[in-house]
């Protein structure tokens, strides 16, 4: 295993445990915060009062969905869609994006050839006059004196 692989495994082990935590403190936060609305409503409201109700448990009720969709979020969505989903996600469009520029390429090049020099403008290379060309073949070489 690369030491960048295990670095990104303890990363993600640290980022996930931290969010573990997180949903534990919010929890607790949560017990303690509807013990105190729940006494609160008893210290302020009269219960005696024509009209008397009762609105701690909704207050509760509200905060304990925001618990739920977090322990969702952390047990159950990041699991499904953690860093390894994410991953496999930006692979697939990443191959859509190539396959379409394939495409896009092969549209272009069949509606817009470039065009071919030689063929379709008639240039030719100029002919080189072989008779009057020296017939050497061997490479002049320079030499250095050493001093």
């Amino acid at each position: 295993m690369r030491r960048d692989e295990s670095y990104e495994m303890y990363d993600y082990a640290r980022q996930k445990i931290k969010q573990k935590k997180m949903l534990f403190f919010h929890f607790v936060v949560f017990v303690l915060g509807s013990i105190l609305l729940f006494c609160f409503n008893g210290l302020v409201q009269d219960q005696n009062a024509v009209g008397y109700t009762k609105w701690w448990p909704y207050a509760v009720s509200a905060w304990a969905l925001f618990v739920f969709l977090h322990a969702v979020n952390v047990l159950i969505v990041d699991r499904f869609m953690g860093k390894r989903w994410e991953e496999r996600q930006i692979k697939r469009l990443v191959e859509m994006q190539e396959k379409r520029i394939k495409e896009l390429r092969a549209k272009v090049e069949k509606d817009y050839p470039l065009v071919d020099t030689k063929r379709d403008l008639g240039h030719t290379t100029p002919a080189v006059d072989t008779t009057t060309a020296p017939t050497t073949t061997a490479n002049p070489t320079i030499e250095i004196d050493k001093q």
